[in-house]
């Protein structure tokens, strides 16, 4: 039997387990990644789907991804390369209709006033509302969040990190009250009185959440993809070069440079604890891997249902981890096309500015809400959500030359389907649901498909370790974020077995390709 040494052991290749490895490298440490698959990226990687086709395999677009991890990892001095959208999102709304969203404030203005001067007059202020608690939420996410076992010490500097809060506005209070409390529908009705322009925001408020734009709490969810940045202009969303795997690419390189030792098609059998210590993991392989710190990028659920064996830790926390809520809802698609989509709203098949943003159908709150009323009932809806985004259009390297990619990222599909039914059987089903959405808008869709590669939440599941369909490691709702994440009082990366960390998006400040999880987990591991 196998046995190694390090200093600090990794399960996980994913961006936030590579993101860390790095850190802790940098501060010395012997570090081991451990990775099953034969990649490393996790979710975010590019792979070919059909013979001449790449595209990102299910993480698909950046916005979140943090400056100080591009700037310390040096991404960009090594090759990375995003390109912005020229604008945010299309919605073609029906066969003669539409709304663009993004490039400038006036153009966006300029699309609201064909269905509300007063929507279109109180832009402004809106985004500047939005902004102003962005940036609260910005320097959050790098905060650690409160711990009532670490001490005086750690709530004195909880309670630090909490006043500039307190010294806001009354203004941004309300404001981020009503984000955290209220549904994405309430908190737009306050708003705006287009059922369209309420639309082209609502959409944000579901991604990766299964639940109704009408759910409490569900404005938060909204404003978790608002608070990323692109090349210092905030809220920005863009395509990475050579796909999301690029930037996994990049990161393994720079570990590697610092010394972290990658293993990839290496299966955690199990973690290795006595005495209520972590000592390491054993691979399926029986090798054992021995370290001082052991760190977990897995979802926190997986980690502690396959990987702990049950008498190893504290039955209360074991019992608040697996009632951790996760399935967000999730189906994914790519799809090679022989020509670009021809929308009936906005005719022709040559490159144009929409074809570059992301695509979203999905016309009102009321569209939203009737997709999940139906998910829970049938499976997924007749009608899905569906966001497409055709990278191709922008990134040659993804396809033959004329012929595109195109990445449907779909949600509101039921993580468990009703009666008994698998997503083995139903996927092609599903698949056929969504093809059929889009060419109802775009008549030339279907026929233009070349191939494609289907996810349904039992394959992201079993393929990239995302429990029930979860892009986010775990539901995004108020009682899992910041101290609550994954569990009350372990909100700072610990948990209760001693030197097990974690390091995934199931901790705080959750989903999403941000690598902060990465990051602010790797600061608490040195100080331990």
């Amino acid at each position: 039997m196998t046995k190694q040494y390090y200093d600090a052991v990794i399960v996980g290749g994913g961006h936030n387990g590579l993101v860390c490895s790095f850190y802790l490298a940098n501060a010395g440490l012997k570090v081991k990644v451990l990775e099953k698959r034969s990649i490393v990226g996790g979710a975010a990687v590019t792979e070919e789907f059909h013979p001449g086709f790449r595209n990102s395999t299910a993480s698909y677009t950046v916005s979140l991804l943090n400056p100080a991890v591009i700037k310390d990892m040096r991404l960009k001095e090594n090759g990375l390369e995003i390109i912005k959208r020229p604008i945010s999102n299309f919605l073609p709304l029906n066969d003669s209709e539409y709304l663009k969203v993004g490039g400038s404030l006036e153009s966006t203005q300029k699309q609201f006033q064909k269905f509300s001067n007063k929507d279109a007059n109180i832009l402004p202020e809106y985004y500047r509302r939005i902004e102003n608690v962005a940036d609260v939420l910005r320097d959050l996410t790098t905060k650690t969040p409160l711990n009532l076992k670490g001490g005086y010490f750690n709530i004195a500097k909880t309670i630090f990190d909490l006043v500039p809060i307190a010294r806001k506005t009354n203004e941004l209070q309300e404001d981020l009250f009503n984000l955290f409390t209220k549904s994405a529908k309430d908190f737009l009705d306050s708003w705006f009185e287009s059922d369209h322009v309420k639309a082209c925001f609502g959409f944000d408020s579901i991604v990766g959440n299964y639940a109704s734009p009408e759910t409490p709490g569900s404005a938060y969810v909204l404003l978790h993809h608002v608070f990323g940045e692109i090349d210092g202009e905030k809220g920005a969303w863009g395509h990475a070069v050579g796909g999301m795997g690029s930037i996994t690419q990049l990161m393994s390189s720079v570990c590697e440079e610092k010394g972290v030792e990658i293993s990839t098609n290496a299966a955690v059998e199990k973690v290795l604890i006595k005495d209520n210590k972590a000592k390491g993991v054993m691979l399926e392989d029986g090798t054992q891997i021995f370290a001082d710190k052991v760190i977990s990028n897995l979802n926190p659920k997986l980690l502690f249902k396959k990987l702990v064996a049950e008498n190893d830790v504290d039955q209360e926390y074991r019992r608040k981890i697996l009632n951790y809520k996760c399935g967000s809802g999730t189906f994914r698609m790519n799809v090679a096309l022989s020509e670009l989509p021809n929308f009936n709203c906005l005719p022709g098949k040559n490159i144009s500015e929409h074809h570059k943003s992301g695509i979203v159908i999905a016309p009102s709150l009321t569209y939203m809400d009737q997709a999940f009323t139906d998910a829970k009932q049938y499976g997924w809806s007749k009608k899905p959500i569906v966001e497409m985004l055709i990278p191709s259009t922008v990134d040659s390297t993804l396809a033959p030359e004329g012929k595109h990619v195109a990445s449907l990222f779909c949600q509101q599909f039921a993580p468990t389907l009703p009666d008994n039914k698998s997503w083995h059987d139903e996927k092609h089903n599903a698949a056929n649901t969504i093809i059929e959405t889009v060419n109802h808008f775009a008549p030339n869709f279907k026929e233009s498909i070349l191939g494609m590669s289907i996810l349904s939440p039992l394959d992201l599941e079993e393929k990239l370790g995302l429990v029930g369909g979860d892009i986010m490691h775990g539901v995004m709702s108020l009682d899992q974020m910041w101290a609550a994440r994954p569990v009350f009082n372990y909100g700072d990366y610990k948990t209760p077995i001693k030197n097990l960390f974690i390091c995934g998006s199931g901790a705080h400040p959750g989903g999403g390709v941000t690598g902060l999880p990465g990051k602010n987990s790797s600061r608490e591991i040195l100080k331990a």
